[in-house]
């Protein structure tokens, strides 16, 4: 799987499923959330591990790295990049060795193939002096809070889509605090690290990327502390409301691949929370869609919908209980990944038998 991801800074794409403790190698996917909702595919660059957990690559002065084994298992708190990084590896290379992409999840006990995935990193350049502010020198760039690409490609003076080339990027990709950009055309070999800035407050724009965990379609997901908390609200107020146990089971995977059954604070543009409501097509005010309770209501939809007359639930849509769990995830969710939801199914049924 390719990954995917806009280009303003959302925050860490920490967006992890952590399950059973996974470590994500994270990117971003915009979606179309029809008429409400866009996503398209594009590369993250940031690798996390638990959603808000970033894992920081190794800084280049660490020459000392163990020789990359022919295989690894994954273990708890592991991401693709600090493997990578242990080993001398590059992240990328892990990734394509593995059949991943910048957005899969791995898990503790995961079998990651290591023999000949790249060459050691090379050694460190030692950093100039920074040049002047408005005319920035450098073959890369790390992103600090309330940049973007654009903004970044200005400070260089060079065009937006040159500096998204460069990096394989997408007019719809995010970029993380930390992360290198690349910077095309520039000689000089440094590395040019400003200085943390007070982030700006968010700007409110559209629904997060589907994650796409390296899961098989029948594979059951081990639940977190964190997402047997979330998934059994789901489930009590799925039964409160009246929800047919099958319709639980959607509410479930759909939450699943949204989120990875966490409360999010971030996604793509502005989607939020345990299903990635997004506040600028009438889901609800942040805060609103930041309510566990308030988001799974209006993910259920039917007489108790917060939002009557604006969003559609799984029980406002019609015939949905002859619908797959996967066309009715999608029919409230409108992802541009409409099959996404289908390999959280087993995983759903499971934990709905867990809780239920």
């Amino acid at each position: 799987m390719l990954g995917t991801v806009p280009i303003a800074v959302a925050g860490s794409i920490a967006v992890t499923l952590n399950l059973l403790t996974p470590a994500h190698a994270a990117a971003e996917a915009e979606r179309e959330r029809a008429p409400e909702k866009s996503d398209a595919t594009g590369p993250q660059i940031r690798i996390t591990g638990s959603f808000g957990q970033t894992a920081t690559a190794a800084s280049p002065a660490q020459t000392d790295t163990a020789a990359a084994p022919a295989s690894y298992r994954v273990q708890t708190g592991d991401t693709v990049s600090t493997i990578a990084s242990r080993f001398g590896l590059s992240t990328a290379a892990v990734l394509a060795l593995n059949g991943l992409s910048w957005k899969s999840l791995i898990f503790p006990g995961q079998i990651l193939a290591l023999g000949g995935a790249a060459a050691p990193a090379p050694a460190p350049v030692p950093a100039p002096t920074p040049a002047p502010a408005h005319a920035p020198s450098a073959t890369s760039y790390t992103v600090v809070r309330g940049d973007t690409i654009s903004g970044i490609a200005a400070k260089f003076g060079l065009h937006t889509a040159a500096v998204l080339s460069a990096n394989g990027l997408t007019g719809a990709s995010v970029i993380f605090p930390g992360q290198r950009i690349a910077i095309p055309g520039v000689a000089t070999a440094a590395v040019v690290t400003p200085k943390p800035v007070a982030a700006p407050a968010p700007v409110v724009t559209a629904p997060a990327p589907a994650p796409a965990p390296a899961i098989q379609p029948g594979q059951v997901v081990a639940l977190t502390d964190e997402m047997r908390a979330n998934a059994s609200l789901i489930v009590r107020i799925g039964k409160r409301e009246g929800v047919p146990a099958q319709g639980i089971v959607v509410a479930l995977a759909a939450a699943a691949q949204e989120s990875g059954l966490r409360n999010v604070r971030y996604g793509d543009r502005d989607s939020l929370g345990l299903f990635q409501q997004r506040p600028s097509t009438g889901w609800g005010t942040p805060d609103q869609v930041l309510d566990p309770t308030r988001a799974t209501l209006a993910f259920y939809g039917g007489a108790n919908n917060p939002n009557k007359g604006r969003t559609r639930g799984l029980l406002d849509i019609p015939n949905w209980p002859a619908m797959s769990v996967t066309q009715a995830a999608q029919a409230v969710q409108i992802s541009a990944f409409p099959d996404a939801y289908a390999k959280w199914e087993a995983s759903a049924r499971a934990w709905l038998a867990q809780l239920g």
